[in-house]
């Protein structure tokens, strides 16, 4: 049950928008193995005038990735995949992006978040698949 929250430089485009959620959607349910039915995105457009790289506004395209997931669901070297690939299928869409773009996996003890009126904890203590 991730929940991504992707902040964009760019001009605001439906094609993008469903590419961007295509490939987080895929990546985080192949990499990190999360249900893809259960995986929102939210994609939200800046203009580049408004962000600031070193004192600077942006000339490139640049990315701030925000994903909360279970804790302790996903090993190092998930995650670790997960970045990596994220940011170069985001480079793919976006163009050449700024080296300071971001990707922040939250993890969330089991028993603050749930869905359906269920924590996770407690799908985890039913024997039921989080």
């Amino acid at each position: 049950m991730p929940y991504l929250n992707i902040k964009i430089t760019a001009t605001e485009s439906p094609e993008m928008s469903a590419q961007v959620a295509a490939l987080l959607t895929d990546l985080t349910a192949t990499v990190l193995g999360k249900k893809r039915e259960l995986t929102a995105v939210a994609i939200e457009y800046v203009n580049p005038a408004n962000w600031f790289i070193s004192g600077k506004n942006i000339t490139s395209p640049t990315f701030y990735l925000d994903i909360k997931v279970t804790e302790g669901t996903n090993t190092k070297n998930e995650k670790a995949a997960y970045i990596k690939q994220v940011f170069s299928g985001l480079s793919a869409i976006l163009g050449n992006v700024a080296p300071a773009s971001y990707i922040v996996i939250h993890e969330v003890r089991g028993d603050a978040w749930g869905y359906q009126a269920e924590t996770q904890e407690f799908r985890y203590i039913q024997g039921r698949p989080l």
